[in-house]
């Protein structure tokens, strides 16, 4: 039986290194992506996996990690979108956001996602059953940002509020386009961890977080595509 292979960006630490470690308990060869070599190769280590340097805001880094895989396995079954940030403001206003801050969360939450799943596709397509799971956020939900009676509604953050949201319409637009093939593209939402992008003030584990991108990123042939899930079913867009 040949082993399914996985690329976790960002998977030096928090959800994305959960990640990594439960699919490896599941037999896959989960690859510890991470653009700081350092840490990444000692999680790989940690997890006896193997480990590939990518920093998803660098085309050139991100080409080369989708070289690195084809020379090294010849396909990819399953690519986690885990990388993300969240710029810290003292003024969370939307008001006193600078365009800058949406710029820089962008790159990494939207456009770095872009970047890697358009290089790793090739290597997708080779795959029976190739899997994409983006991490998303309950707060990239608009349904629940307008909802006052859900604890959400008073996180009005712009940049990343709205990073998350482009990534849920990155995740259906993808969908769409491979619709009738067999892979199959989803958005998670882990639910709010505690890691080091929120000083760890989250309730919920990272291994918690991970849950649902472990079981996207294993779904079966009549499992769903274009989907918005977290652990007890459906997000509301």
């Amino acid at each position: 039986m040949t082993t399914k292979t996985a690329l976790i960006t960002g998977a030096n630490k928090g959800i994305g290194f959960e990640i990594a470690r439960l699919l490896a308990e599941r037999g896959v060869t989960a690859i510890v992506g991470a653009r700081d070599e350092e840490r990444g190769r000692v999680a790989a280590e940690r997890l006896g996996r193997p480990f590939v340097p990518i920093d998803v805001r660098d085309e050139e880094s991100v080409r080369s990690a989708a070289k690195w895989i084809e020379d090294e396995y010849g396909s990819l079954d399953i690519l986690v979108n885990n990388a993300g940030i969240a710029v810290p403001q003292d003024d969370i206003r939307p008001s006193a956001t600078p365009a800058a801050t949406l710029r820089e969360t962008y790159e990494t939450n939207v456009f770095g996602v872009v970047t890697v799943t358009n290089a790793m596709l090739p290597l997708l397509r080779r795959s029976p059953a190739g899997r994409i799971v983006n991490m998303s956020s309950e707060l990239g939900s608009i349904s629940l940002a307008l909802d006052p009676d859900t604890p959400f509604y008073a996180h009005n953050l712009l940049a990343y509020n709205s990073s998350k949201t482009a990534l849920n319409m990155v995740t259906v637009c993808y969908a769409k386009e491979l619709a009738g093939t067999p892979i199959k593209v989803n958005a998670a939402n882990p639910g709010y961890c505690a890691t080091d992008l929120n000083g760890h003030t989250g309730p919920r584990t990272p291994e918690q977080g991970a849950a649902v991108a472990v079981r996207l990123a294993t779904l079966d042939a009549d499992g769903p595509t274009g989907a918005y899930l977290q652990d007890d079913g459906s997000v509301g867009w």
